[in-house]
């Protein structure tokens, strides 16, 4: 990695409201973030020779202010706040070194495949979010069925969905998937949820300013027929009689390849980024497994899903990365300099 002294955090920067949502002064930053360049001397990201992205993995209010709605806590009940306090010292401290930044946005609607609304059982009840999956021999055995409504406001044919809706759960049990989960509505488009955590989209504008370099955001999961946990690829592909319903998202994974290094944070370390390195590093490993070394996963900027009494997916996630850096990737924590990984 590229040598250089970190960068002292600027004063604007306030630990305490990492985890409160709040409006973002964007011309007064955009001054501040120019006077910062000029201060340190920071150069347009155009003129670095060693091209370095940071890859967000949905850092949103959804996932990252507790009272919000899929707050991943993690064992430590603080998961995602502490996360993102170290995530924004990291961003601030090595302005100078991270060329792009590419925050991915969970983007969802009321009527998805993983969210209540869409299944219907006979007494009319929809599912129980966050604490029901839905498998195969739910379905087959009419525990859960498509709600037709659903069928009809999407203008889809009901008979067709419902024979959907079976092929994929079965191609998630096939390919060794997590099974599909009933969330709570959660990343709502058009809603607080769906924002990045505003200490974080803070971070992120100042860099864009002071770097000339825009934010690439990235849109993944707003396909009705399937989950979207990687921003590389949705879970399933194709519906029931093998016609393509979504795509992989080749024009991202190609730029990933390019940049000479590539960081990945966000939420959760055992879903959304575990499913987006491991599509990176198949993308990898079909070209050139050796390039896995280019990759490095900031440990100590994600966290995993934990709701206590019902699930706790750290041991999963914790495989997941010692599967990612028996690969070749490398762990490492925000509070290690550069120069060090």
């Amino acid at each position: 990695m590229n040598t250089q002294t970190q960068l002292p955090i600027p004063p604007h920067f306030v630990p305490e409201k990492v985890g409160e949502v709040w409006r973002v002064p964007y011309q007064q930053r955009a001054t501040e973030a120019r006077e910062w360049a000029k201060k340190y001397q920071i150069k347009p990201a155009s003129a670095d020779k060693t091209q370095v992205c940071l890859l967000l993995i949905d850092v949103q209010n959804t996932f990252c202010i507790p009272e919000f709605e899929l707050f991943v806590a993690g064992q430590s009940g603080t998961g995602a706040v502490e996360d993102n306090r170290r995530l924004c010292e990291f961003i601030y401290h090595n302005l100078g070194v991270i060329s792009a930044i590419a925050p991915t946005l969970d983007t969802h609607t009321a009527m998805q495949i993983f969210h209540p609304i869409f299944w219907i059982n006979k007494d009319g009840e929809h599912p129980t979010p966050s604490a029901t999956n839905i498998t195969p021999k739910d379905i087959e055995q009419e525990i859960w069925q498509v709600n037709p409504a659903v069928a009809y406001s999407l203008k889809l044919d009901y008979a067709a969905l419902q024979k959907h809706a079976l092929h994929y759960v079965n191609q998630l049990t096939q390919h060794g998937k997590y099974p599909l989960t009933v969330w709570s509505y959660h990343s709502m488009l058009g809603g607080i949820g769906h924002a990045l955590v505003s200490a974080v989209e803070e971070a992120v504008f100042f860099h864009c300013i002071a770097r000339d370099s825009q934010t690439q955001f990235e849109i993944k999961g707003n396909n009705p027929l399937t989950e979207n946990y990687s921003v590389l690829r949705p879970e399933v592909l194709d519906n029931a009689d093998d016609q393509a319903i979504a795509q992989k998202n080749s024009r991202l994974i190609q730029q990933l390849l390019e940049f000479d290094a590539v960081i990945v944070a966000g939420q959760a370390k055992s879903h959304c980024v575990a499913w987006t390195v491991d599509d990176l590093l198949t993308e990898i490993q079909q070209i050139d497994s050796s390039l896995a070394k280019k990759v490095y996963l900031l440990e100590d900027c994600t966290s995993a899903v934990v709701v206590p009494g019902v699930v706790d997916y750290t041991a999963q996630a914790n495989a997941a990365f010692e599967r990612f850096a028996n690969a070749g990737m490398q762990i490492v924590k925000s509070t290690q300099v550069f120069g060090n990984w």
